[in-house]
């Protein structure tokens, strides 16, 4: 107990589990998306063209890195979508190109003259550099995240099932799935700079994957994976505090023993059925 009335004690911890409380759901809500959909290699592809997004927003002299991460984005999710829709090649195929190109992008721009190293800190993300300005920024991106996830959640579950399906119920599968794919872009830039590029899509994917394992309900499912997204998060912020490691591949091995042990939970509840 003392540890943890210690480390509160400290500002840029505070704020750093505020960061988490504000991020961590989010992702986890969209991992359960993600993983309805089958589109795992698209939120992974986001994440690591975050790149080419920082790279242009430098070039272009941009003070913020979040304004050339998310525009960056948002243009690759609307390529990837139409690829996705129009390309002879199939879906993943079609992500596979476009993230290929976009990372190689961004490995170019950055390492010229040498300056990639001044950008690694996005590689593996810095949590605990949270600023107050920082934070208030997450928390009105979740404010506008939240009633968008909610009006679009079902839309994309009904047109994951079939798009004759969709029709049928009224529904524009590629308008879903394109707003979808820019939720997914804007949430996941939002995140990347605290989180990292090597490990954001760990934490999309693994809360989801979690709540999955027990889950026999939309509604167990999707707050479930909260309930992960949110404990692994805190658990991993202490971890990395009290053993001085990068905080955001902290948290993705506490999303990660979450998950083996509804695993385990899982194939015990089936060897008693």
């Amino acid at each position: 107990m003392t540890f943890f009335v210690e480390a509160l004690q400290y500002g840029f911890f505070r704020r750093a589990l505020l960061a988490v409380l504000l991020v961590c759901p989010s992702l986890s809500m969209l991992g359960c998306l993600v993983l309805e959909t089958r589109t795992t290699f698209f939120s992974d592809a986001i994440g690591h063209a975050g790149l080419s997004g920082i790279a242009i927003g430098t070039l272009l002299g941009f003070s913020d890195p979040l304004v050339g991460l998310t525009g960056f984005s948002v243009l690759l999710a609307l390529a990837v979508t139409l690829a996705r829709r129009r390309s002879a090649a199939p879906p993943d195929a079609a992500i596979g190109i476009f993230q290929s190109a976009a990372v190689a992008l961004g490995v170019v721009l950055l390492s010229r003259g040498g300056g990639f190293a001044r950008f690694s800190r996005y590689l593996i993300g810095d949590i605990l550099s949270v600023s107050p300005a920082d934070l208030t920024r997450l928390a009105i991106a979740t404010g506008i995240f939240l009633p968008i996830f909610a009006f679009l959640f079902s839309r994309v579950l009904l047109a994951s099932l079939g798009e004759s399906f969709a029709r049928s119920r009224g529904l524009s599968p590629g308008r879903i799935q394109t707003a979808f794919a820019l939720l997914l872009a804007v949430t996941v830039s939002a995140s990347l700079q605290w989180i990292g590029i090597l490990v954001i899509q760990a934490m999309v994917i693994l809360p989801a994957a979690a709540a999955r394992n027990l889950a026999r309900s939309t509604a167990a499912f999707l707050w479930g994976s909260v309930a992960v997204g949110l404990g692994s998060g805190a658990v991993g912020l202490f971890a990395s505090y009290a053993f001085s490691t990068a905080t955001g591949a902290t948290i993705v091995l506490a999303a990660f023993a979450a998950f083996l042990a509804t695993l385990l939970v899982k194939i015990f509840r089936e060897r008693q059925a």
